[in-house]
């Protein structure tokens, strides 16, 4: 027989990367057959190849490194995914649980360890804080049923955050009192340390990112720089006495805006925490729990018990107080329990604290049966956690679909984005992808026309290579694309004979740059295609990258509100404003004011809209004294013989021209009524002129006249 020990543990760092994938790989297909959150199997796979188990890995370095990696990337992703305006409305709600959620298991566990296991009170104290706060290791769990954004999840993240931070406070005091530091001048200095971290990361980091998102879009300098502004965070946060997981979550935070949810940033973060650090946490956690310690005397089991049964049964209570007080659904309760309850790493740090803290010659406050007691009612706790979770989750997204929400107008929802030019395209696509509705899942159209002309075999290639890089930049967003060059002897009906075939509902297309291709405002075609097609036209001209914006201003002409396309138009902005976590603006008579309102509160309540009346359009140039480098500035117009036009808006390319130069600006065409595009074929040039005879000899006259005088 041969001797296996000779073999194990493994110490070649290559095969013990091997290893860890393997179990990475595995551990959702073996627990998903069982039905267990595969979160778990993670950790149980810990237990098996860990030291206390068959010992197959020793717990190195890198599992250290990674570990915590990881354990950053769950605090950073919960900042990143939160949404700071339920955040802002629920704020009386995160307080109240956060104080509950924080107190009520401090104050069980303190009872416990006083009258249960006889420990001092600093002990006891310390202990509290271990159980008052709490790690999110089921937040993956949450992000793969899509309820990051719920509220329930918007309370579970603040409330932890408002707990880690008492409980680190609280710590500081135990730790300087044990010392015999702590003083006046020692809490002075640490409230003015936390005051500067603060500062610096509310005020610098954001004009810092906004200025380096903007100077470079290299993916992966963009992810590099991202991953440095959370390990400096957390750095910071170590220094001035928080645990690093509290700045990691704070930087995901400030990072929040800048990151769009739907953008192929945003994919790569997930990504990359979900494949290879969270699962590396996860397994090394597993691999400090000795599962033998429960069969060795009573003193460790009573120790896990009471941590376990008072712990729980406090973050219990603090979920279902709150969910009763404010009247939330039951699910809500579940949710926000199995989320607060579980304890990781962050105990463990907490522990280390107590062991290394001497009191008296030869003793230190909490002793090794105290960590092995913690090290296994972490087991039981992320089993609880996950469990717990994983089936509100799934019971949360059943009842989504039983009780499904009203659906828009729009949900013929197939955008097509026309692109021309290889330096508008990342632009269009991001534009595209930041208003499609992602509970469709439908996919985005890029088409590419070119003239039939001697140059058309070189166009078709070059608009290939452009439809190659548009399909990677929508698989790093995880946006499924169909893509399509064609030939054509009119491109405006090119694009319309597209439409008709792939059976879009709107088009977005970029405003041209290139002078030398054509002088006039709108290009070579567009007025012939906004005049030949009735469906809803967006014209962009886009002059920095969109997670950088921070207001969108639309200019609402009167009797907007009575075009069949207003509520496609009001859904994309709304949508917009939304992934980008920025202000918008609308400009309008108090009418139609009324009704955007009215739409933004009952379908989007947490966009942040506010609202101008606007008497009259000729006010239109007096908006350019407040639209900023970071705005975007978007005018909803009309065709020729529709409800809200006006002869004012013939004069919007002049306008533009002099006083948005330089702007980022959209213009919208609104669906009309009319069934142009269903009656078009190829034996019939679909192309009407935007300006008549008449038009055109009042403008020669106009110029002579200028002359003359």
């Amino acid at each position: 027989m041969p001797d296996w020990s000779l073999y194990f543990p493994i110490t070649d760092p290559t095969l013990i990367f091997f290893v860890v994938l393997l179990i990475i790989l595995f551990s959702p297909i073996v627990m998903g057959r069982l039905r267990i959150p595969h979160l778990i199997g993670l950790v149980l796979a810990g237990i098996v190849v860990g030291k206390y188990g068959l010992n197959i890995l020793n717990r190195d370095d890198s599992f250290e490194l990674f570990g915590r990696v990881g354990l950053f990337y769950i605090m950073f992703l919960a900042g990143l995914e939160m949404d700071l305006e339920g955040l802002k409305k629920n704020r009386m709600r995160v307080g109240i649980f956060g104080l509950l959620t924080f107190s009520l298991p401090m104050v069980l566990t303190v009872w416990a360890s006083l009258s249960i296991l006889h420990l001092s009170m600093q002990a006891s104290m310390l202990i509290g804080c271990m159980m008052a706060s709490n790690t999110l290791i089921a937040y993956p769990i949450v992000g793969r049923y899509g309820l990051q954004r719920s509220t329930a999840s918007t309370l579970s993240v603040g409330s932890s955050m408002i707990s880690l931070f008492l409980a680190l406070v609280v710590l500081a005091a135990i730790v300087n009192s044990a010392q015999g530091t702590s003083s006046w001048a020692f809490w002075l200095l640490f409230v003015a340390k936390i005051v500067v971290f603060c500062a610096f990361m509310l005020v610098v980091i954001p004009r810092f990112t906004r200025w380096f998102l903007r100077k470079y879009s290299d993916a992966v300098m963009q992810f590099t720089f991202v991953m440095a502004i959370l390990f400096l965070s957390a750095a910071l946060s170590d220094f001035i006495g928080l645990e690093g997981i509290f700045g990691a979550f704070f930087a995901g935070l400030v990072m929040n805006r800048f990151i769009p949810k739907v953008s192929p940033l945003m994919n790569r973060i997930e990504f990359t925490g979900n494949a290879i650090f969270i699962p590396y946490f996860l397994i090394g956690v597993g691999m400090l729990i000795n599962i033998r310690l429960l069969f060795h005397g009573s003193t460790i089991l009573t120790i896990m018990l009471c941590l376990v049964i008072f712990g729980t049964l406090g973050k219990a209570l603090a979920a279902y107080a709150t969910t009763s007080f404010f009247r939330m659904p039951r699910l809500w309760g579940d949710l926000m329990f199995g989320l607060t309850s579980a304890h990781a790493a962050g105990a463990i740090a907490m522990v280390m604290v107590g062991i290394g803290l001497e009191v008296s010659p030869g003793h230190t406050l909490l002793d090794n049966e105290v960590l092995n007691g913690v090290v296994l009612m972490i087991l039981f706790t992320c089993i609880i956690s996950s469990v717990i979770t994983e089936n509100a989750a799934r019971k949360l997204r059943l009842h989504e679909k039983e009780n499904p929400t009203p659906r828009n107008e729009g949900d013929d929802e197939k955008i097509l984005v026309a692109v021309k030019y290889p330096e508008y395209a990342d632009s269009l696509i991001t534009l595209a992808t930041l208003m499609r509705d992602s509970r469709l899942n439908r996919g985005l159209i890029a088409l590419n026309v070119v003239y039939d002309d001697i140059n058309a075999s070189k166009n078709q290639e070059d608009g290939r290579r452009l439809m190659e890089h548009i399909k990677h930049t929508c698989s790093a967003a995880d946006v499924p694309v169909q893509t399509q060059v064609r030939i054509a002897t009119n491109i405006a009906n090119g694009i319309k004979h597209a439409f008709r075939e792939f059976q879009a509902s709107e088009i977005i297309m970029g405003l041209h740059f290139h002078p030398e291709v054509s002088k006039g405002f709108w290009g070579q075609f567009t007025q012939s295609l906004y005049n030949g097609l009735n469906r809803q036209i967006i014209i962009a001209r886009i002059m920095q990258p969109l997670n950088t914006v921070r207001k969108i201003v639309v200019a609402v002409p009167s009797r907007a509100e009575f075009e069949p396309g207003f509520n496609r138009w009001l859904e994309r902005m709304a949508r917009m404003s939304r992934n980008l976590d920025c202000r918008i603006e609308f400009h309008g008579r108090d009418k139609s004011l009324a009704l955007i309102h009215e739409f933004i509160t009952n379908r989007h309540p947490n966009v942040r809209a506010e609202y101008v009346e606007m008497k009259h359009w000729n006010e239109l140039p007096e908006l350019a004294a407040n639209i900023k480098s970071d705005h975007i500035f978007v005018v909803v117009t009309a065709r020729k013989g529709t409800i809200s036009f006006k002869t004012a808006l013939e004069n919007l390319p002049h306008e533009i021209d002099q006083y948005f130069s330089g702007r980022s600006i959209m213009i919208i065409y609104p669906d009309q009524y009319g069934e142009s595009s269903e009656l078009m074929t190829f034996a019939e040039p679909q192309h009407t002129e935007e300006r008549s005879a008449y038009d055109w000899l009042r403008d020669k006259l106009r110029k002579k006249q200028k002359t003359l005088i």
